[in-house]
């Protein structure tokens, strides 16, 4: 078949982790697909911000891999997909928490060999390799994990971490050995990886993504007393104890305001003004 489009995929690869299955991050050098002046100038904005599009692909070689429900973008090969529900009491165990914990029921697995590509995403993807250790995550966070790593949903262990730490009473547990990808809302350089070894993190606010299984995590109040927390206006602080590592992302909360900014009714004509390319003043190009 002649065709004049001769031009190859233009992607970069970012990184990879070679494990049961091979797991990599692409990157989009540059989307030009803008066919409209608003489209084309959101694309431009985009590229002077350095916003890039990024892709999950994993290959399998007799191998699997879950991922997250409803992420597919396409697959090659003969690769077989199931729900892995584990049979009716487990199916059971699994909606009865899938309804506490609002995480999605089931995570589909993909066995055989081949190649699996996950949906493009603006998003930051993060690849871990765990040996024979456990991780507990923000429930948002989980993308894609080797067949072999388990999933569990574990319960925080204090009242005051479940009732004042805003993390509520369970989060996802991933352990064993294999590769696990996240998709982070931050850049890689924006993570603070605090490395304990028997010692305490205080982190005012909920910014603390993951840490490893072998840290405890409560919550304690700034100061002696409960009248004192409420006038030094701090409050309570999530607290991080023991030897094993911490995940941070402080530039979070200024993301977010900046979302909240943008829809504020006051700034929306502004806003719609520099979507479609004009100055805001005189309506003009």
């Amino acid at each position: 078949m002649k065709t004049n489009m001769n031009q190859t995929n233009t992607l970069t690869k970012l990184t990879e982790i070679k494990g049961n299955s091979l797991f990599q991050v692409l990157e989009f050098d540059e989307l030009r697909g803008g066919k409209d002046v608003k489209t084309a100038f959101m694309l431009s904005f985009m590229r002077q911000a350095g916003i890039k599009l990024r892709q999950l692909r994993i290959v399998l070689s007799s191998s699997g891999a879950y991922i997250e429900s409803g992420r597919l973008s396409f697959m090659r090969g003969p690769i077989e997909v199931s729900s892995n529900t584990g049979g009716l009491f487990s199916f059971s165990k699994q909606l009865i928490t899938s309804k506490i914990t609002g995480e999605n029921l089931v995570r589909p697995l993909f066995k055989g060999t081949g190649e699996l590509l996950l949906e493009p995403s603006f998003g930051h993807i993060a690849l871990l390799e765990l040996e024979n250790e456990s991780v507990i995550i923000d429930d948002t966070l989980f993308f894609a994990a080797e067949q072999q790593v388990e999933m569990s949903t574990t319960t925080v262990k204090t009242v005051s971490g479940a009732l004042l730490g805003n993390e509520g009473f369970f989060q996802t547990k991933l352990s064993g050995t294999g590769i696990v990808a996240l998709e982070l809302p931050v850049p890689e350089q924006e993570i603070f990886k605090y490395k304990l070894v028997n010692d305490i993190l205080k982190v005012d606010g909920n910014f603390a993504i993951l840490r490893t299984g072998t840290i405890e995590f409560s919550v304690e109040k700034t100061t002696r007393s409960l009248m004192g927390s409420a006038l030094s206006g701090e409050g309570f602080m999530n607290v991080f104890k023991g030897t094993g590592e911490v995940w941070l992302m402080p530039t979070k909360s200024v993301y977010d305001e900046l979302l909240r900014t943008m829809d504020n009714p006051l700034m929306r004509p502004h806003a719609e003004h520099v979507a479609e390319g004009k100055d805001g003043k005189d309506g003009k190009a």
